[in-house]
């Protein structure tokens, strides 16, 4: 049972998470393509941790991180307003390359079977 708990509060905080970074007004972040893949909130709930993915470059990806991290009083007192939580956790954001690196791994599939088909 505690582990349903677990994947719920973590599932809540990332919903609640994503909608709150489309808010913000920070220019490193608006306008980028970005969302939150992933939060794991430890079971105190005084910490989480947070996989961002972001489509762009590797400078655009540290200036986006640099952006939440600035963010994260305004991000954390936002979660505490929304979700009804026994502590409010700290949040550390964490590029995640998944999704990028799934986009590649589909290319190389798609190349391989053009040249299937080519023989």
């Amino acid at each position: 049972m505690a582990q349903n708990r677990q994947e719920r509060i973590n599932e809540e905080v990332r919903r609640e998470l994503s909608d709150i970074v489309r808010e913000l007004k920070d220019p490193r972040i608006s306008g980028k393509i970005a969302s939150v893949v992933s939060v794991e909130v430890t079971k105190d709930l005084k910490y989480a941790k947070a996989f961002i993915s972001v489509m762009g470059s590797a400078e655009e990806k540290k200036s986006y991180i640099d952006g939440l991290k600035s963010a994260a009083g305004f991000i954390r007192r936002e979660v505490s307003q929304r979700l009804n939580l026994r502590c409010t956790p700290q949040f550390s954001f964490v590029i995640d390359n998944s999704v990028e690196y799934g986009i590649h791994i589909n290319e190389i599939i798609h190349k391989i079977n053009e040249k299937e088909e080519n023989k």
